[in-house]
C-alpha cells in the first residue's frame, strides 16, 4: 500500500497541469471593461457597484502571475498586450471623463498596483510612461478631489521607481507639453517605437542634453502633484506626500538632480507656498505669542507643531495660532528637505527660499519703521532663525542678515544697510524694540555657523588693537575710558579703596591699576576678578534660598561644551595671534554690534529688568565661544588695554564705580536692594518703589558677574580647558 501511494504521489507531482490560457483571459477581462460603456444604460451607477474593479483586479493578478511563469526579464504576451493596445492609455482617458463615477479612483489604482507589483522594468516604455504623465496631470491641483489617497499611493510608487534608477526621471517630469507635440523638444530621442522597451540606462545616454536648458515649466507633472498633495487637508495624504518628496529629492545621481531642479518648477513651488503660508498670518498675531511658540516640527512623529510648553497646561490658543503653526511647520519642512536632498537640489532650494522668501517678503517687513510693523517682523525673523538647521539654507539666511563682509568695520561706515539696522535697533529708543532685536541676535547666535560670531565681533578683534603695545610708564596706567571730563576719579572714589575685605571690591582695583602681574593671570584669578567685582554690601544673592555658585558652573559647561563643538570644524586657533604678527591699526574700533552691547552695559543701572537680562544673555553666549581673542577682550580682566579702547571688564568697572555712588545717596539701600530681589523671585508682592530700577540692575549685574565667572573657570585659559 505505502509502494502503490508513493508512486501515485510521484505521478501527481510529474503530471504537468494543463496550460492556462493567461492572454485569452486577460483579453476577455479587457473586453469586460470596454464593453462595459457599450452596454451601461445609467451613468450614475458609481464605478465600485460595477464590474470594472473585479476586472482590473483579475488583469492585475494574471499580469503578476504570468510574470513569475517566465525567465526574469522576458515580456510575457499579456504585458505585450497591455503593451501594444495602449491599455494603460485607454484606461487614463477613462479616468479622466470620470466615467462611470470614482473611474480615476479605480485607474490611480490599478496603475500604482501594476508598477508597484511588477518586478519588470515598465516606466522605459513609452506607452506606460506617457499615459503615466497624463494621469499625473490630473492629480495634486484639486484639493479635495476625493481621489487624494490614491493619487499619493500613485505618486508614492513613482518616487520608489526613480529612487531605484534615477534614469527614469527623465520619463516622469514631462508635463502638458508632452500633448502640445512638443516631445521631440524635450525629451532625449526614444530608440524604440511604440510598444518596443528601452533597456535600462539607455534613455540617460542615448542624446546629449539640450544646448539650452529650458525654464521651468508649472505644467502639471510628479512634481506638482507631490506639492499640491503636500497642501492636504488631510494629514496622512499630506505626510505621505512630503515623505516621498523627500524621497524624490535625495537622489544620488547628479545628472537626475540637476535635470530636477532645471525641468521642474520644485524650487519655486516650495518657496512660493512658504511665502503664501507666511502672508496667511494674520497681522493681529501679537510678537510675544510668536516667540512663545516651541520650534515647529512638520511631522507628526515629534511633537505638535506650534504646541507650546504652557500649552499642555491650559491648551491656550491665540489669534493666528494654526496659521503660525503651519508656516513654520512648512518652513521646518523645507529645513528637512534641503537637508536630505541632493546638493545641486538642496543648493537650488535655498537659492529660491532666499530670493522669494527672505529677500521678497521678509526684507521689506525689516526695513518698515512703524514699531507694531518692527515688533512683528522682527518676532517672525527670530522664529525663522530658530527654524532652520540645514546649513545651505542657513549660510544664506546668516548672509543674508549679515552680508558677506569679513574686513573689520570701520566706524560709521554701512555697506549692509540691514544689518546695520538690526544692531541699531538693539540699542532704540523703544525698549521693546530693543529686546525683540536682542532676541533675534541671541538666536542667531546659537547657530553653528562662523560667519556670525565673525561678522559680529572677531572681524574687528583680528589684529588685536584693544591691547598697549608697549609697556605705559607707571605714572600713566589707570583705569580704561578715564576721561577728565568723567569728574569724580576712580582714584579719589571712596568706593575704589581697600575699605572693603581683600575678597571684596578692593582685588578689582588692584586689577584695574596695575598692581595685578602684566599679561593673563591664572584662571583662579580671573574669576575671583569677576565674583569680587560687585562690593559686597551690594550682595544680596547669599541671602536668599537658590541655586549658588555650582548653578552657574553646571549652566556654563553645557554652553560651551555646545559652542565647542559647533566651532570644531571652523579650524579657529588654539591661542592668541603673536603681537608681532598683527599689523596695528590706527584706532581700535570695537565694531558695531560690541559697541550697541557695552553701550547697553553702561546703562544697566537705568534700564528695565528684562532688557538688562537679554543684554547680559548675548554677552554670556558671546563669551562662550571658542576663540582666544573673543576670549581675551571679554574674559580677561588683566589686560593692558590701548588708549581710548574698552573691554567687557572695563565697563563692568565703570558702572560698579557709577554703582556705589548712587547707593551711598539712598537710605537703607541693603533692605530696599533685598525686598526687590525677592520681588524678582515672586517671595513677595512686587509693590513700586523708589530706585526699583536701580535695584534690579544691581541684582542683574551680580549675577552676570557669577555667570562669566563660572564661563572663564570652565573654558580655563585660551589655549584650553583647565
Amino acid at each position: 500500500m505505502l509502494s502503490r501511494l508513493g508512486a501515485l504521489l510521484q505521478q501527481a507531482v510529474e503530471t504537468r497541469e494543463p496550460s492556462l490560457d493567461l492572454l485569452g483571459a486577460f483579453t476577455e477581462h479587457w473586453k469586460g471593461v470596454t464593453g462595459y460603456y457599450l452596454e451601461a444604460t445609467d451613468e450614475s451607477v458609481p464605478a465600485r457597484q460595477t464590474d470594472i474593479p473585479w476586472r482590473l483586479k483579475q488583469m492585475l493578478d494574471i499580469l503578476v502571475y504570468e510574470e513569475k511563469q517566465r525567465p526574469a526579464g522576458e515580456t510575457g504576451p499579456c504585458l505585450e498586450y497591455l503593451l501594444q493596445h495602449k491599455v494603460l492609455e485607454t484606461l487614463g482617458t477613462l479616468g479622466k471623463a470620470e466615467y462611470p463615477p470614482g473611474m480615476r479612483q479605480q485607474v490611480l489604482l490599478f496603475f500604482s498596483r501594476v508598477l508597484g507589483q511588477m518586478q519588470h522594468p515598465l516606466l522605459h516604455y513609452l506607452n506606460v510612461h506617457r499615459p503615466v504623465q497624463k494621469l499625473l496631470q490630473l492629480s495634486g491641483d484639486r484639493l479635495g478631489s476625493g481621489t487624494e489617497k490614491e493619487e499619493v499611493e500613485f505618486a508614492a510608487v513613482l518616487c520608489t521607481k526613480i529612487k531605484q534608477d534615477p534614469t527614469l526621471l527623465v520619463h516622469i517630469l514631462e508635463g502638458k507639453s508632452i500633448l502640445n507635440g512638443r516631445r521631440a523638444q524635450e525629451l532625449p530621442a526614444s530608440p524604440v517605437e511604440e510598444g518596443a522597451a528601452h533597456p535600462p540606462g539607455t534613455t540617460a545616454t542615448a542624446s546629449p542634453p539640450p544646448a539650452e536648458p529650458s525654464p521651468p515649466r508649472r505644467d502639471s507633472n510628479l512634481v506638482t502633484s507631490l506639492v499640491g498633495l503636500c497642501k492636504s487637508k488631510k494629514s496622512r495624504v499630506a505626510l505621505k506626500a512630503r515623505e516621498n518628496l523627500l524621497l524624490l529629492v535625495g537622489l544620488a545621481q547628479e545628472t537626475a538632480a540637476a535635470r530636477l531642479v532645471r525641468s521642474s518648477a520644485l524650487c519655486q513651488l516650495l518657496a512660493e507656498h512658504l511665502c503664501d503660508l507666511h502672508s496667511a498670518v494674520p497681522s493681529c498675531t501679537h510678537p510675544a505669542d510668536v516667540l512663545a511658540l516651541e520650534r515647529a516640527s512638520w511631522s507628526p512623529t515629534s511633537s505638535t507643531p506650534g504646541r507650546s510648553q504652557g500649552d499642555a497646561a491650559d491648551d491656550g490658543v491665540f489669534p493666528g495660532k494654526e496659521s503660525l503653526a503651519a508656516c513654520f511647520g512648512w518652513l521646518d519642512y523645507l529645513d528637512e528637505l534641503v537637508m536630505g536632498a541632493h546638493p545641486v537640489v538642496a543648493d537650488a532650494i535655498a537659492e529660491a527660499v532666499e530670493e522669494r522668501f527672505f529677500q521678497g517678503i521678509l526684507q521689506p517687513q525689516l526695513l518698515q519703521m512703524s514699531e507694531l510693523h518692527v515688533l512683528s517682523a522682527t518676532a517672525m525673523l527670530t522664529g525663522t532663525v530658530r527654524q532652520i538647521h540645514a546649513p545651505p539654507l542657513l549660510h544664506r539666511l546668516v548672509l543674508f542678515l549679515l552680508g558677506p563682509d569679513r574686513h573689520p568695520e570701520i566706524p560709521g561706515d554701512t555697506p549692509y544697510p540691514l544689518r546695520s539696522q538690526l544692531i541699531d535697533r538693539c540699542n532704540h529708543l523703544s525698549d521693546e524694540i530693543s529686546l525683540a532685536s536682542l532676541r533675534l541676535f541671541e538666536e542667531l547666535l546659537r547657530k553653528p555657523h562662523e560667519h556670525v560670531a565673525h561678522s559680529l565681533a572677531l572681524r574687528n578683534l583680528e589684529a588685536r588693537g584693544y591691547l598697549q603695545r608697549s609697556p605705559p610708564a607707571p605714572d600713566e596706567r589707570g583705569p580704561p575710558e578715564l576721561d577728565p571730563e568723567d569728574g569724580l576719579d576712580l582714584e579719589e572714589d571712596p568706593y575704589f579703596t581697600d575699605g572693603f575685605p581683600d575678597a571684596g571690591f578692593g582685588m578689582a582695583k588692584k586689577l584695574l591699576l596695575g598692581s595685578a602681574p602684566s599679561g593673563k593671570g591664572q584662571v583662579s584669578e580671573v574669576v575671583s576678578s569677576f565674583l569680587c567685582l560687585v562690593p559686597e554690601e551690594a550682595k544680596t544673592s547669599s541671602c536668599m534660598e537658590e541655586g549658588g555658585y555650582d548653578t552657574y558652573v553646571h549652566d556654563a559647561l553645557g554652553m560651551v561644551q555646545a559652542c565647542r563643538a559647533s566651532a570644531a570644524p571652523w579650524g579657529w586657533p588654539p591661542s592668541p595671534r603673536p603681537l608681532d604678527a598683527c599689523h596695528p591699526e590706527v584706532t581700535f574700533y570695537e565694531g558695531h554690534f560690541l559697541k550697541v552691547l557695552f553701550d547697553r552695559m553702561t546703562r544697566i543701572l537705568d534700564q528695565p529688568y528684562s532688557l538688562n537680562l537679554q543684554v547680559t544673555s548675548v554677552l554670556s553666549r558671546l563669551a562662550t565661544f571658542p576663540h582666544p581673542h573673543l576670549h581675551e577682550y571679554l574674559l580677561d580682566p588683566y589686560l593692558n588695554l590701548a588708549p581710548g579702547c574698552r573691554s567687557l571688564f572695563s565697563v563692568l568697572v565703570r558702572v560698579i564705580g557709577d554703582l556705589m555712588q548712587r547707593l551711598q545717596r539712598v537710605p537703607h539701600f541693603r533692605a530696599k536692594l533685598l525686598l526687590v530681589r525677592q520681588q524678582l523671585m515672586g517671595l513677595v508682592p512686587g509693590e513700586q518703589m523708589d530706585h526699583t530700577m536701580l535695584f534690579q540692575g544691581v541684582v542683574v549685574l551680580e549675577e552676570f558677574c557669577k555667570e562669566l565667572a563660572a564661563i572663564a573657570l570652565v573654558k580655563g585659559p585660551p589655549e584650553g580647558p583647565p
